[in-house]
């Protein structure tokens, strides 16, 4: 008997999950060079203030080791490796090259040549041993994930213990009127606004469709957790618009 066909979410759609990589690494080649700008236009600027949060929770000192997953163009990289110094070592691991190849520019623009390392590869499957980082992130990119359960255990997998995994994602917001403002915005405005500077509306239709597949913050806190971490919490930001959840590695 055939074994049936495992099917995961691409936004709103069920497609076969050997589909999502590639899906995945097609929509951010296409939207590479505009995606700093659609970011700060989506968030008003606002999500540089919450990465900002993340690097201020890692607890990184001079000298440490830390990767940032789909860390594309390096915004929490380059945060971190101001934390590092240069005797210390960041990497910006992602899954697509293009992205890389931006992060990379802005490095160099910005200084951080020594400290900063840039890899391609899958978030489930991450090629360094065991207990190598002080602190692994990944913001905005758990979402793109086929299976977040087994990236977040390679995250675990290579932070030493002590160390923490944090996640910046958007997730669902607590207030019902908001929500419904909300959704406006994103199924109304995103879309225009990403088509218009991108002209891939397909790209900014899928962003609020995958946040609303999402899993909520109590169940993407149960994830980590049966991922190996330990004592995951999370801190809500605008009402839930996103979230940033905490775990340690013991």
């Amino acid at each position: 008997m055939k074994e049936e066909e495992k099917k995961t979410h691409f936004g709103y759609r069920v497609i076969p999950e050997e589909e999502k990589k590639g899906r995945v690494k097609d929509l951010f080649t296409s939207v590479s060079d505009k995606y700093d700008l659609m970011n700060d236009l989506m968030s008003l600027g606002t999500h540089r203030l919450w990465k900002r949060y993340v690097s201020s929770s890692t607890g990184l000192k001079e000298g440490e080791r830390s990767i940032d997953v789909a860390g594309g163009t390096a915004d929490i990289a380059i945060l971190m490796a101001e934390k590092v110094g240069e005797k210390g070592k960041v990497v910006v691991y992602d899954i697509n090259r293009e992205m890389l190849n931006i992060g990379r520019g802005k490095c160099i623009d910005r200084g951080f040549v020594k400290n900063i390392q840039f890899i391609q590869g899958d978030a489930e499957n991450i090629p360094f041993s065991d207990n190598t980082f002080h602190c692994a992130t990944i913001g905005f990119g758990i979402r793109n994930v086929t299976h977040l359960e087994a990236a977040f255990r390679e995250m675990a997998r290579v932070t030493k213990p002590g160390g923490k995994v944090i996640c910046l994602e958007f997730s669902h917001v607590q207030n019902p009127l908001l929500k419904k403002l909300y959704d406006i915005y994103s199924f109304s405005f995103i879309p225009f606004v990403g088509e218009a500077v991108t002209g891939n509306r397909e790209a900014y239709l899928y962003l609020p469709e995958s946040i609303r597949k999402f899993p909520g913050q109590e169940e993407l806190k149960s994830i980590m957790e049966r991922a190996g971490l330990y004592g995951v919490k999370y801190h809500n930001i605008f009402n839930g618009i996103a979230a940033v959840h905490t775990g340690v590695k013991i």
